[in-house]
């Protein structure tokens, strides 16, 4: 069998978006799961909206998402010569040809067109150009552009996509197209074919959006004489009002480096937007390593019909996709420690709370800490946000948490005292210990041990919900513990 060869070609106009970088996945995904080969293209042609910072911001996100390329990164631009060969060869052989037509005289043909409620398309004039009339114009300095001369005599462009099955156009749908601009420089759809063939490309696995391009990219390799690629045109990426996908549009909520930024996992987030548009044939959502869903993907699992990121705006912790968040949170659960423990960190020093020590004399707190507080965590950022009052004494207390558990009784004003003499006699100060003292004097007290138990964890986090609060009381220590549960007495 010949060696998969896939590529992901990017244009460096902007950053990596969610529909570019779902792209690359599943062409990523296809070559590791035959051992093929991607290979990464820049295609940098339009030059005044192409940047080197643009560029570096595509090969960042791809990094960030571990989507490793075998080849690359080759630009485009660097075979501008072998571009323009292709198309001298085309017209040395007489299939394609120089068109001469100006912009005025096709805008008048398309206006005539329509006038009669007919479809525009170029009807050939420049085909009947003499060689002499052809030279002559030239050397009048003439503006021309380069068109394929689609085969007379009926016929049909025929291939079988992938995805969308066996696809069939008239060659008298399509006209004389257009490969190389009036500047000289040929345009993507000769562009494409002449690089995907130069890197031996096998399958082009891409957006359906190209579709209506392929049927005469397929002449062009029918008329240099190439073998064809195989091609899977994959479903859109669409917004709630199912519009496509666009940096333009959408901004900076479909960017790659929007998600890293707000406390995405890389695999996780590659997790989820591989489920936008692909199936693995049965319900399941989660694949906890490269490993799971390589081995799983098949380009016949890729729907046809469009996938719809619903992202809303608000509170960046819920702008995006809600099962993004939950698979997010899936994998921060699930993940060996050893390497969630690096990402927590990140998060910490991020936002100005790292302490050297628990990389450290209290790194094994720091472990612990983090795998208690990872099972009610969706984010990394949740770590700095919700999980504040394990890492700093300086937290907000919550509303909720007042109201709710601090101030539904008056007697609370005396009890957390009394809690707090309690946790700061005991030994040792255990999950046991901690759990028989709290439950003790609410025995003693004859109140129920939830009284004693809700205000506790207001009192020494802040909030209503967490790890079990015999847990908190071990992780934050004996002295935290005393310390808090004394000052809380002050928003009694």
């Amino acid at each position: 069998m010949e060696e998969v060869r896939v590529r992901f070609p990017p244009s460096p106009t902007g950053y990596l978006h969610i529909g570019s970088a779902r792209t690359a996945l599943y062409n990523w995904l296809f070559a590791r799961k035959h051992g093929g080969k991607l290979v990464l293209r820049i295609e940098d042609t339009d030059t005044e909206r192409s940047t080197e910072v643009s560029e570096k911001a595509i090969i960042d996100g791809l990094e960030w998402l571990g989507i490793d390329w075998d080849e690359g990164p080759y630009r485009q631009s660097d075979h501008l010569d072998e571009h323009k060969g292709s198309s001298g060869r085309l017209v040395a052989d007489g299939k394609a040809y120089l068109c001469f037509c100006t912009k005025e005289e096709l805008d008048e043909r398309r206006k005539a067109a329509e006038a009669k409620g007919e479809m525009f398309r170029y009807d050939g004039t420049c085909r009947s150009v003499s060689i002499e009339e052809r030279e002559k114009r030239l050397m009048a300095g003439d503006p021309f552009v380069v068109r394929f001369k689609v085969p007379d005599g009926g016929g049909s462009v025929v291939f079988d996509d992938v995805v969308l099955g066996r696809i069939e156009v008239s060659h008298e749908e399509i006209e004389d197209f257009v490969i190389v601009r009036s500047n000289g420089l040929p345009l993507y759809i000769l562009s494409n074919a002449v690089d995907d063939h130069r890197d031996r490309i096998t399958h082009v696995i891409r957006g359906q959006d190209h579709v209506t391009n392929t049927p005469k990219q397929v002449l062009l390799y029918e008329a240099l004489g190439w073998p064809l690629p195989r091609f899977a045109h994959m479903s859109l990426t669409l917004d709630p009002k199912k519009a496509k996908i666009s940096k333009r549009r959408h901004g900076e909520v479909v960017a790659v480096e929007w998600y890293r930024e707000h406390g995405f996992l890389p695999w996780g987030f590659a997790n989820f937007i591989a489920l936008l548009g692909w199936s693995g044939g049965d319900d399941r959502e989660v694949y906890l390593s490269r490993e799971e869903l390589v081995q799983v993907f098949t380009l016949e699992g890729l729907t046809r019909a469009n996938a719809v990121f619903n992202y809303r705006k608000g509170d960046p912790k819920f702008i995006t996709d809600p099962k993004a968040i939950h698979i997010n949170g899936e994998h921060i659960k699930n993940m060996p420690l050893g390497e969630l423990v690096p990402h927590a960190r990140a998060a910490l020093e991020k936002a100005g709370m790292w302490d050297d020590a628990w990389a450290g004399a209290k790194a094994g707190w720091f472990e612990k800490t983090v795998d208690l507080l990872r099972q009610r965590y969706n984010l990394l950022t949740d770590f700095a946000t919700l999980g504040r009052p394990y890492f700093s004494d300086h937290f907000e207390m919550e509303d909720k948490a007042v109201k709710k558990n601090l101030r539904k009784d008056a007697a609370l004003e005396q009890y957390l005292p009394m809690l707090a003499d309690e946790l700061a006699a005991i030994e040792p100060f255990d999950l046991e210990g901690t759990e028989a003292s709290v439950r003790g004097l609410a025995e003693r007290l004859g109140v129920k041990a939830g009284l004693l138990i809700n205000a506790a964890r207001a009192a020494v986090t802040g909030q209503t919900v967490g790890p079990g609060l015999f847990d908190i009381l071990v992780i934050l220590g004996r002295e935290k513990c005393v310390v808090r549960l004394r000052n809380a007495v002050g928003f009694i």
